[in-house]
């Protein structure tokens, strides 16, 4: 089988978050099994290839200015199954490009009015930068896609009934697990409280908020993998918080080309998301099941309510006293554990995704016999 994977990035080959990671963790699962691999992108700023091999994945790019035009990449590459991670004007031109390919869509995290606002509130880079992002992902072009795709899928259960109602759907989108290696092994925690921050240092991200709880744990070490896609923003998050006794920051840590990340969680005791908003991070799911406990503002899918500390008021400090009363953290990151094993192993979800394609190839492959 050959499946063409489309997104707006993909970790490994320039700047990428969340989209970029599930795209490569389900290319990487299914190239194990055999299966011939494509991944479409942009064309990364600042890299100079055009096209890469990344874990047996073929990473074809198109100019960022010619996304209307990548039609004939798509015709080229002749996969059996387009799927979108998180539907685009890209899904668009491929289902106009090859119409009798098996095309499905991941919406990995739906954004609807007010969640764009939030963006515009705190951009990554600059407010334009987030106009630009919000016309990529929504616009008609883009919903038809979604409302023409065989199959829709969300990463978690609470996103259903939003990607119902943003697209129109007739029927719920299914759940699709997100493909996560799971730890080998033990899990061996830190003697000391540890507490990690993982995820980009932009500011819908609010890192700050997590480095401003070092100076009320100091018997806590703090430890932040992530890099911000503005330089000067992360230079005054170095300046006001890098001369703590009990914080370090790794930086931008590949999980595919070392095991830095897979320590920091393995050894950490809490991780905290102070993000403004979320749909269900990537590191909610490997921070559970490295039995990490989860401090969030938010709850998809109940992972910090029943994995850790569901704190909409935002008090971090008391959710994370909560946890290391009585050592509460062990138990909910337990539990946090053998909810991400059951659910979102790499070989379980690579399964659930080879079932949902061959489902739409068998059923495109048969002819009715009836006369």
């Amino acid at each position: 089988m050959h499946i063409c994977l489309i997104a707006s990035e993909l970790l490994g080959f320039g700047t990428a978050g969340g989209f970029g990671f599930a795209t490569r963790s389900l290319g990487r699962n299914l190239v194990a099994r055999g299966h011939m691999v494509t991944a479409v992108i942009p064309k990364p700023v600042n890299i100079s290839e055009t096209e890469t091999i990344l874990d047996g994945i073929a990473v074809r790019t198109f100019p960022r200015d010619q996304i209307l035009k990548s039609g004939w990449l798509y015709r080229k590459i002749g996969a059996n199954v387009y799927h979108s991670q998180e539907p685009s004007l890209s899904t668009f031109v491929a289902q106009r490009a090859v119409p009798h390919a098996q095309h499905v869509v991941t919406t990995r995290d739906p954004r609807d009015l007010h969640d764009w606002w939030i963006e515009f509130k705190h951009p990554s880079r600059t407010h334009m930068g987030v106009l630009r992002t919000a016309a990529f992902y929504e616009n008609p072009a883009t919903r038809a896609s979604v409302r023409n795709a065989r199959k829709v899928f969300v990463p978690a259960k609470c996103l259903a009934g939003k990607v119902q109602r943003k697209y129109g759907l007739a029927q719920p989108p299914e759940f699709m697990p997100t493909p996560i290696t799971m730890p080998r092994g033990p899990v061996i925690k830190a003697e000391r409280p540890t507490l990690c921050y993982v995820g980009r240092l932009d500011r819908r991200k609010r890192p700050d908020h997590f480095l401003s709880l070092a100076p009320l744990f100091p018997q806590a070490e703090f430890i932040v993998v992530g890099s911000a896609q503005d330089a000067r923003y992360e230079r005054e998050l170095m300046d006001r918080f890098c001369g703590a006794n009990n914080v370090r920051m790794l930086g931008f840590v590949d999980q595919f080309a070392s095991d830095v990340l897979s320590g920091v969680f393995a050894s950490s005791w809490i991780m905290v998301n102070t993000a403004a908003r979320e749909g269900l991070p990537n590191v909610f799911i490997e921070a559970a099941a490295n039995a990490c406990a989860i401090v969030s503002p938010h709850d998809p899918d109940e992972f910090a309510s029943r994995f850790g500390w569901h704190c909409p008021d935002e008090d971090y400090a008391g959710a994370v006293r909560m946890l290391l009363k009585d050592d509460l953290w062990r138990s909910r990151g337990a539990l946090g554990s053998a909810y991400a094993r059951a659910t979102n192993d790499a070989e379980l979800a690579t399964d659930r995704h080879l079932d949902a394609y061959a489902a739409l190839l068998d059923a495109h492959a048969t002819v009715d016999p009836t006369p």
